[in-house]
């Protein structure tokens, strides 16, 4: 018999989910490992879009620079219709076959500080996994490995210290035995651990058949280098630009008399040629293509006794169109990762697990909801009988866009978002639930302008954002002190003593003006801790809310909603949602919040 290997998280699955949990485990040196059947990793195709809520999550890791770097910005869409049929605006066409109705913002102006970009996942993939081994100092991924099955002790899991989930793998014919605390399955939508734990997969498959490729296009389309919707006689086209140069990915409705088994790599490459017509397509390379019947599938369990957790296309499958997928994945191991490491290393109760079904187990089947709609919008056939015109499919699609751009996810009450005990009104440009956004402000010690989540990293602190208003008030600084004394209270009754006093809980302090004019002792120290293996006094945590030497004002104030003679107090998760807003005075039930989920000292 296999001797087993003991680990507190076993990830079965090398993909978006099970990677960025894996970053934030790597970080906090949790005991782990990834499973992955592929003998190594993801080298092209697969998805490619990468939602503004998505890069946002690799800034906060510090990631985004060369994602940045060597993704293409998706920043204009063009749309195109039948040149026969109704439409507005110029265009290229009225020669026979298509033309351009109409340009738009891809993303919502504001919507975010980042842009949508366009990147294959063997690249995302590849930078987490660097980042997971540079935070361990080891390889933490097993290729070639297949999980065989999986068997969960209930009466042992219990005990929060229990290896209480059996793993059997195998790999180059050899058996593998683990036993972990908990397990993640992101192995796929033929998850071997949902079928062990008999969990099912509940939806349907529609008729529709897409075709995508990723080609090297020579052609006289003039949208070719934007992101562009295609109607035609001939059916719809996605064109999608890639990353290089001359990379382009195009999603080719097919439609329901193709089988997608039956579809060939010339199907696609006509079909395109007689959407796009009249102009001209010719296909240099072509460097991989699928074809596939569109479906939306949720998985009826999302978890085995809050020890083994479904995440990815493990729990939820439907079309690619609107580059979901990859997206709601990775999330799902971003919120997931952070609520492991915080129960295995004793900071937090065993409880907190269960936030993670609530949470995603619900953006799933909205994410389901959603698609089903998207889909029958770039079905040529239910516009037809639906009588749903050009005009009426870009006003849809741009409406969708906060959806699509990841904006619009919102996590219910729980021990870790309070809503109901939220003095909204106090910052009404947020939404407890809510992502927190960034806003552009001035650093208070070296007067750089910065976004303000730069200063909130995905390092599994907590982070409470204290709005102070104007502190050469003097009844301004007197409630900033009053407030500074009781905020001690509360971190100090969470964080050890031999720790960084920021390490459980990061305070922030934003004014609303004045930052040349106010003292740096007149500042509580809560703000300025003693910090590192250096005992230094961190300058990193004051901003005001003014314009640069060379930027424009961020006017954070306003985008958050917040009234400098009021202030407000906001609460931020470690994966940047918005807890909880009180007033300055109200400090105190920040310590009963905290108690609700995290063990005190």
């Amino acid at each position: 018999m296999t001797e087993p290997v003991d680990v507190d998280v076993l990830i079965c699955g090398g993909g978006s989910a099970g990677l960025c949990a894996g970053v934030w485990l790597a970080r906090r040196g949790i005991n782990f490992r990834i499973l992955e059947r592929r003998r190594g990793p993801l080298v092209t195709g697969q998805a490619d879009g990468v939602q503004c809520r998505t890069v946002e999550v690799f800034e906060s890791f510090g990631l985004a620079e060369p994602l940045l770097r060597e993704a293409y910005h998706v920043l204009e869409l063009a749309f195109w219709a039948p040149a026969n049929g109704s439409g507005s605006g110029g265009g290229d066409g009225g020669n026979g076959g298509i033309k351009r109705t109409h340009y738009a913002a891809d993303t919502e102006p504001g919507l975010s500080h980042l842009p949508h970009l366009l990147l294959s996942q063997a690249r995302i993939n590849e930078l987490l996994t660097t980042e997971m081994e540079r935070a361990l100092g080891r390889s933490c991924i097993e290729y070639g490995c297949e999980v065989g099955g999986l068997e969960v002790d209930s009466e042992r899991a219990l005990d929060p210290d229990a290896h209480c989930v059996t793993v059997t793998a195998s790999k180059d014919g050899a058996e593998r035995v683990y036993r972990a605390k908990y397990v993640l399955g992101s192995d796929g939508a033929h998850s071997v651990v949902r079928k062990a734990l008999g969990f099912e997969m509940v939806g349907d498959t529609s008729d529709a058949v897409w075709g995508v490729m990723d080609v090297y296009p020579q052609t006289d389309f003039p949208d070719i280098r934007k992101k562009a919707v295609v109607s035609s006689a001939a059916g719809n086209l996605l064109v999608l630009p890639r990353e290089g140069d001359y990379l382009v990915r195009f999603y080719i409705e097919l439609g329901a008399d193709v089988v997608a088994g039956d579809v060939t790599l010339a199907l696609l490459h006509e079909r395109a040629r007689r959407i796009l017509s009249p102009y001209v397509l010719d296909i240099a390379e072509t460097t991989w293509w699928s074809a596939y019947s569109i479906g939306q599938r949720l998985a009826d369990r999302f978890h085995s006794d809050h020890r083994v957790f479904l995440g990815g296309d493990a729990c939820h499958t439907h079309s690619p169109k609107a580059g979901q997928g990859m997206n709601v994945s990775l999330q799902d191991g971003y919120n997931l990762g952070w609520k492991l490491a915080a129960v295995l290393r004793g900071e937090a109760a065993p409880a907190l697990m269960r936030t993670y079904v609530s949470e995603r187990q619900k953006i799933a089947a909205e994410l389901i909801e959603f698609d089903r709609g998207w889909t029958k919008l770039f079905s040529s056939t239910y516009r037809r009988d639906h009588g749903i015109t050009p005009e009426d499919f870009r006003d849809r699609f741009v409406m969708a866009g906060r959806y699509t751009a990841g904006q619009a996810i919102r996590y219910a009450d729980s021990m870790v978002v309070s809503a109901g005990t939220s003095q909204a009104a106090l910052a009404s440009g947020l939404d407890v639930g809510m992502r927190f956004p960034s806003a552009l402000v001035v650093r208070f010690g070296d007067a750089r302008a910065v976004q303000l989540v730069r200063a909130l990293p995905a390092d599994s602190r907590w982070h409470v954002v204290v709005f102070a208003g104007d502190i050469r008030e003097p009844g301004d600084l007197a409630r900033l002190h009053d407030l500074s004394a009781a905020l001690e209270t509360v971190v100090d009754a969470f964080t050890p003593r031999d720790v960084d006093r920021d390490a459980v809980i990061n305070t922030l302090l934003v004014l609303s003006s004045g930052r040349a004019k106010v003292a740096l002792d007149r500042i509580p120290a809560i703000f300025t801790p003693t910090v590192s293996k250096w005992r230094i006094k961190s300058l990193f945590k004051i901003f005001v809310d003014e314009q640069g030497y060379n930027t424009p004002h961020g006017h954070a104030y306003d985008k958050y909603g917040v009234d400098p003679s009021q202030g407000a107090v906001v609460v931020v998760r470690p994966d940047h949602y918005v807890s909880k807003i009180c007033a300055l005075g109200e400090i105190g039930s920040l310590a009963e919040f905290f108690g609700g989920f995290m063990r005190r000292i």
